[in-house]
């Protein structure tokens, strides 16, 4: 157990930035299957625009590695593109 004052503090902000990330991602894996399950091309285009910018704002946050937002977000255009 820590026993320094900022060693506490850590402890602290670490425990409630980990509750942000996890919220974010989990987010981002509810966009992603809401796309998924579209049944048309226009529902899906619509859930596209906001999993993208999500997952975009979580990478400028450092919350998601560029290379996963990129590949994700490619995916997703990927299963739109081909939907009729």
């Amino acid at each position: 157990m820590a026993h320094h004052k900022s060693a506490k503090k850590r402890i602290r902000v670490s425990a409630k930035r980990h509750e942000i990330n996890q919220a974010s991602l989990s987010k981002i894996k509810t966009l992603v299957k809401k796309v998924r399950t579209s049944e048309n091309k226009t529902d899906a285009e619509v859930v596209l625009k906001e999993a993208v910018s999500f997952i975009d704002k979580a990478t400028n946050k450092k919350r998601l590695h560029k290379n996963t937002a990129a590949r994700k977000k490619s995916a997703l255009v990927k299963f739109v593109n081909g939907l009729k």
